[in-house]
């Protein structure tokens, strides 16, 4: 069973490399053998998705040896200068003076206490006939351990009430395999990624056909869904960054994928943005590293739990603030999204939509906010500002736009700005509560449920807007809304899941987003924030304002005239855009049979800020 998780990175990793010579050997005969690897893959992709819930897997996986790191990892210090001390006026060499001695996965740092003075330090193995080496900070002292063996002793020369002691403690650099994690969160995400991506691949079957060069497509569509799951099961921020460049640069292929000018510069300028996001949480890892000596997640969280955050760690903090910011598309950062999502071709729009922003934005600030950083009233109201004018930034924007993919695009952000408010309520609850009361954790749980909740429900009818409306761009030629109409007569199927679509997002009972949008309102409004709520409301019904005058342009009116000959789209378009309709209508309806396995164990996850690093690394 614990090669489950591994599986959800290697099936699309795997395909992505054997699609292109598939494809090339199928060329010669006329078989779409790539095509059918794809399907086949992302089919594979959701059965191990599914059994992740069925199967009883370690939390955590680890690939490589894993041992307990340093205890030196436990210690934080302040230089301190040489001194004169005692009447004979001995000097007293400088060195560090311990200001915490935190627990780590090695244990309690064995003989070391507040207030010593580690003056210098050896390899307790060379004996007598090594002198000690001076200390002049902790960071010194780290260096040269890290260059040890796992399990070296060192021996700390330290000043304790005028004495001087030698401490030997365990030494050497730390031995840390890569960790992938399956908590509640990381099974939600991972069956949100594999359902996208296989309607997203089942509709292109039929889509991509008027595309030349089909077979350069799904490789890159491969690796991106690769990416996002790497992203999800990554326990340390190093493989994080790592798969977020993978999916990065298939993003960028796949929205250039039609080569035209529009499409070329909406490329273009996405990687910029995404290069600058990219510096920013290299910066923020680089700080982390400097502070805390690793970059697997448990162990910054387990250090965070006792050490005080410094301005070194609030400055790590902004910076991965901005740069996953930035890949969430979250206002004042979204610039990219509109023109980025209205270029690629449909089936990719709704990855990007539907699962890309959450998995390398809104996901990993959620995994850092809530279970390594710890949660804080600061960062919980630049999730809340950032989240509000996402939402009413977004949904202003769209009202008046004419393209249907780029008013799709601005209600993500719009839809996004409403898991990032409630997420950044769910934080601020808990950070403001030092003894939590049960109506104070019935707040929390509540906005964090009612934000994860929205983003399974906006996975489904995001993603089936956008095949919607590549459905429409097929058959008839054209994405402005002006130039639509009447499409009900000539595309029944396409126009019910566009209407379904429409009517999800704008939060009409009995549709999913209902039911989402309502829990976040009265978390919000429970919270204190009467303000916030009436505005949340105001967005729902300005969302409904937009998608009325979609389904009046759209699906309603008269056909035009060169459109009498259009006819529906093809049977595994329609298949696509139905698996996504039904889920609009169940997620909402069926939420007291699948709640309790999908929602609620990742919101009790986020909610514990203290277990992360115990579940993980054990003990």
């Amino acid at each position: 069973m614990e090669l489950l998780l591994p599986l959800t990175v290697v099936i699309p990793l795997a395909a992505a490399f054997i699609i292109p010579v598939a494809s090339l050997l199928g060329a010669k005969r006329g078989w779409p053998i790539g095509e059918i690897v794809a399907l086949l893959a992302a089919t594979a992709l959701l059965i191990v998705s599914f059994a992740t819930f069925a199967s009883d897997i370690p939390i955590t996986t680890w690939i490589g040896e894993y041992k307990a790191g340093s205890e030196l990892l436990g210690l934080t210090g302040r230089p301190v200068p040489a001194q004169v001390a005692g009447e004979g006026g001995a000097a007293l060499p400088g060195g560090v003076v311990v200001d915490q001695v935190v627990p780590n996965t090695a244990g309690d740092v064995a003989g070391i206490q507040p207030g010593d003075a580690i003056t210098g330090w050896k390899v307790a193995e060379e004996g007598e006939s090594r002198a000690f080496q001076p200390l002049g900070t902790m960071n010194e002292l780290r260096r040269a351990n890290a260059m040890l063996e796992p399990g070296t002793r060192v021996l700390l020369r330290v000043q304790r009430d005028g004495q001087t002691l030698e401490i030997g403690i365990r030494g050497g650099k730390s031995v840390v395999g890569i960790a992938m994690v399956c908590d509640g969160l990381t099974r939600l995400l991972l069956l949100v990624i594999a359902v996208v991506s296989f309607a997203a691949i089942l509709f292109s079957l039929s889509y991509m056909r008027t595309y030349t060069q089909v077979h350069l497509y799904y490789s890159p569509l491969m690796l991106l869904i690769a990416g996002m799951c790497g992203i999800v099961v990554s326990g340390d921020l190093f493989n994080i960054y790592v798969f977020l460049e993978v999916a990065a640069v298939a993003s960028f292929a796949l929205v250039g994928f039609g080569v035209e000018s529009e499409e070329l510069e909406a490329s273009f300028k996405y990687l910029v943005l995404s290069a600058v996001a990219s510096g920013f949480i290299l910066l923020g890892i680089g700080i982390v590293y400097n502070l805390r000596g690793t970059l697997n997640l448990a162990q910054i969280a387990e250090f965070t739990q006792f050490a005080e955050r410094n301005d070194a760690m609030w400055l790590a903090m902004a910076f991965f603030l901005a740069g996953f910011g930035l890949k969430a598309a979250m206002v004042p950062f979204h610039a990219w999204l509109p023109d980025a999502h209205p270029s690629a071709p449909a089936p990719v729009s709704a990855m990007l939509s539907g699962v890309l922003i959450k998995a390398s934005g809104v996901y990993v600030l959620a995994r850092l906010v809530f279970n390594v950083m710890g949660a804080s009233t600061a960062v919980a109201y630049t999730l809340m500002t950032m989240g509000m004018l996402s939402m009413v930034v977004g949904v202003f924007l769209a009202v008046g736009q004419w393209d249907f993919k780029r008013l799709l695009a601005y209600h993500s952000i719009s839809q996004m700005g409403y898991v990032v408010l409630a997420l950044g309520v769910g934080v601020e609850v808990l950070a403001r509560q030092r003894e939590m009361t049960v109506q104070w954790q019935s707040v929390a749980f509540l906005a964090i449920f009612g934000g994860l909740f929205h983003l399974a429900n906006h996975a489904a009818f995001k993603s089936l807007l956008f095949l919607s409306s590549g459905s429409v761009v097929h058959r008839t030629g054209t994405r402005n809304l002006k130039e639509l109409g009447g499409l009900r007569g000539r595309m029944p199927w396409t126009s019910l899941f566009a209407r379904i679509g429409s009517l999800s997002i704008s939060g009409v009972p009995p549709f999913n987003g209902f039911f989402s949008k309502l829990l976040i309102v009265i978390a919000v409004v429970w919270a204190g924030h009467w303000v916030l709520g009436a505005l949340t409301v105001l967005v729902s019904f300005m969302t409904l304002l937009s998608f009325t005058k979609v389904q009046r342009y759209l699906i309603e009116g008269d056909l035009p005239v060169r459109l009498h000959n259009v006819r529906e789209s093809p049977a595994p378009m329609l298949l696509a855009m139905g698996v996504l309709a039904v889920l609009c209508l169940g997620l909402g309806l069926l939420l007291p049979l699948y709640g309790g396995v999908l929602l609620k164990p990742a919101t009790n996850h986020l909610m514990q800020l203290a277990g992360y690093a115990k579940s993980v690394l054990g003990g």
